[in-house]
């Protein structure tokens, strides 16, 4: 982060990409992906200017696996996993460590082909959500979940991507009396 190299204001963004297969599920550069995703983020918080690191981890389902039951207890893979180095509350600003992302390639591709989304189309939307959390956002109780869904569906229409919770009528799931 004390790169004297670096002039522009904004995060600076640590990728690692643990796993191969993601430029080729994604069909474009990962990096340049979290790019769009956090700034359109940071630019709905009035944040665009904020000096701060964020470190993305493009890895698997295993090693997700492996997080999530030593962080959350929850013995199983999920599609992103969120480390903010301190509780922070919306709109409030990060310190000079914003924190963590973690994605899972396979449920990612899982996801979007069951919910029938473009994998980089979905990938985008668990970048915004992840960098949300790391902005103090929360979805525990409903109020809170309809608040982080409804920033995220504003930021991802920013950004040309459809409402992610939208259900198509034609796959909604049809009561039989």
């Amino acid at each position: 982060m004390n790169d004297p190299s670096r002039t522009a204001a904004g995060p600076e963004l640590l990728l690692v990409e643990e796993c191969e297969g993601w430029p080729e599920l994604l069909g474009a550069d990962p990096e340049g992906l979290v790019e769009i995703a956090l700034a359109a983020t940071l630019r709905a918080h009035a944040m665009e200017d904020l000096r701060t690191e964020i470190g993305v981890t493009l890895t698997d389902d295993a090693a997700v696996r492996e997080l999530n039951a030593e962080w959350r207890q929850k013995d199983a893979p999920t599609n992103v996993l969120s480390f903010p180095p301190r509780r922070i509350e919306v709109g409030e600003r990060p310190g000079p460590l914003m924190g963590d992302l973690v994605l899972a390639r396979e449920t990612l591709q899982r996801e979007a082909a069951a919910e029938g989304k473009a994998p980089r189309d979905h990938f985008t939307h668990l970048v915004v959500h992840g960098v949300l959390h790391l902005l103090g956002h929360d979805h525990i109780d409903d109020d809170e979940a309809e608040r982080m869904e409804a920033t995220e569906i504003a930021i991802l229409a920013q950004l040309s991507i459809d409402d992610p919770y939208r259900v198509d009528e034609d796959d909604a799931a049809v009561a039989v009396p």
